[in-house]
């Protein structure tokens, strides 16, 4: 699988892709304008690559979402702490339906780590909670949802990352638990969720009690010993991206290819520059030559094709999804420490942090000038916006707030926490991103466990006191 230079097939990619008889294809943000514009790429790419092609994307809600022309689904721990395995099933349903009408078969959704390290720094709300129960029964109602309406699942990231402290986008993790242990937390849900993914998602991460030597993404033990061998599964196993530093910077890209497919793999995903594209179809193509067979593969990945065809439905009827979400996000709201609702025309001190830059993964969050300008329409806001919490001087801000009969808000819409907001002293928390920001902040808090604007929306509706 490779990804694509930009928003549209030119020639030039068209005849690498038939060159190299790639069948898959990964979309990310560049490669996204509008939802016509993504209807013709898809098409292009399902006539380039055949009727058996893989068009994928990360779909999963919240901030994991690339097309933002459509209205946001919940993220995975807003649906978890709702707990409603049927709307989480519904959720799942209107992703698919999203993703089909414009042509993309293959979402790599959902998330079935296990979020038990409130320091883990990519995974948080992209998890339906800390119980490996919670994770699985809405895992399981993802999947569901998601085949329904025509469109392929793919769990992840296997065996777990959810208690980690390094993001295997930048660093190699490492997981120090006994098998045992690991049992009862991170492969519960995999394990339980198995028969019904059609495929699973690597981790690159190293797990001592499974493998020592080397992270699951290229581990016999993990990938055809437990996976294939102990656990039965029959679906397709696809690595996380080659080009992440887990892999890139202590593996060359061709060498790491090979690796995985040999530890049992069925897809690589070279994503990347054309050039590691190439080394990583080079040093595949040596292996066949040298006598790899990977023909249970291939067949692994046409059957995945032919049960999720490429489908493009341009009259595809999605209004209905967006009161869906809304829903949702508002059935998902958590309060921590009895926050009260201020009433319309109240006077509000709104701190918020200035511009909140797109953080590998995820996209950029909202900006604070949104956030006064959404809250005017009820509130008579003053807007405090910082570029650095360090700089915060919360005295002052109390004091101003005091003078100006005004209720001092926190709004945090970036994923990273900052030791720094450990000194706030507002009267009310907005947790608009990452969840774990309230335990850094001692005031009462509501989380949204997202900062689209449905769930601002229902942030909104709970402030003003209205019905959710």
């Amino acid at each position: 699988m490779v990804d694509l230079p930009g928003p549209h097939l030119d020639p030039a990619t068209a005849d690498y892709l038939r060159a190299n008889g790639i069948r898959a294809v990964c979309l990310f943000g560049k490669n996204v304008e509008s939802e016509a514009q993504l209807r013709a790429l898809c098409r292009d790419l399902r006539d380039v690559m055949g009727e058996e092609a893989l068009i994928a994307i990360d779909h999963e809600g919240g901030a994991i979402v690339r097309p933002t022309f459509w209205p946001a689904p919940p993220s995975a721990m807003s649906l978890g702490h709702a707990d409603d395995p049927q709307l989480t099933e519904d959720v799942s349903a209107g992703l698919a339906r999203q993703l089909r009408s414009v042509g993309i078969n293959w979402n790599f959704a959902p998330v079935l780590d296990v979020n038990v390290n409130p320091r883990n720094p990519v995974i948080a709300e992209r998890s339906f909670g800390a119980s490996p129960q919670t994770v699985a029964r809405h895992g399981r109602a993802a999947l569901r949802g998601l085949a329904r309406e025509g469109v392929a699942g793919c769990v992840k990231h296997f065996p777990g990352h959810g208690d980690t402290q390094l993001d295997s986008h930048l660093a190699l993790p490492c997981v120090t638990k006994s098998r045992a242990e690991l049992d009862e937390l991170e492969l519960w849900p995999f394990r339980d969720a198995l028969p019904q993914a059609p495929a699973v998602m690597t981790a690159h991460i190293v797990y001592d009690a499974l493998d020592s030597d080397h992270p699951a993404t290229l581990s016999r033990p993990i990938l055809t010993d437990l996976l294939r061998g102990e656990w039965g599964y029959g679906g397709v196993v696809i690595t996380d991206s080659m080009g992440m530093q887990a892999i890139d910077a202590h593996y060359g890209r061709g060498e790491a290819a090979v690796l995985s497919l040999r530890a049992g793999a069925d897809m690589v995903m070279a994503l990347g520059r054309r050039e590691v594209q190439e080394a990583t179809l080079k040093a595949v193509q040596d292996a066949l030559d040298a006598g790899l067979d990977v023909s249970d593969k291939l067949e692994r990945l046409s059957a995945l094709a032919r049960r999720f065809p490429v489908q493009i439905d341009e009259h595809a009827a999605l209004p209905g999804d967006e009161a869906l979400f809304g829903h949702a996000w508002r059935r998902g709201l958590n309060f921590v420490g009895d926050p009260q609702p201020v009433a319309p025309g109240g006077r509000l001190l709104l701190v918020a942090q200035r511009k909140v830059q797109r953080e590998n993964v995820s996209e950029a969050s909202v900006d604070a000038d949104v956030l006064a300008g959404e809250l005017s329409g009820w509130y008579d806001v003053r807007l405090h916006a910082y570029d650095d919490p360090a700089e915060l001087d919360w005295p002052a801000l109390r004091a101003q707030a005091g003078q100006e009969g005004r209720h001092l808000i926190l709004a945090t819409a970036h994923r990273h926490r900052h030791a720094a907001l450990g000194r706030a002293t507002p009267d009310l928390h907005l947790a608009l991103y990452n969840p774990y920001a309230t335990e850094d902040v001692a005031a009462p808090a509501v989380q949204s466990f997202g900062f689209r604007p449905l769930a601002r929306a229902a942030a909104w509706a709970w402030l003003r006191g209205a019905a959710l």
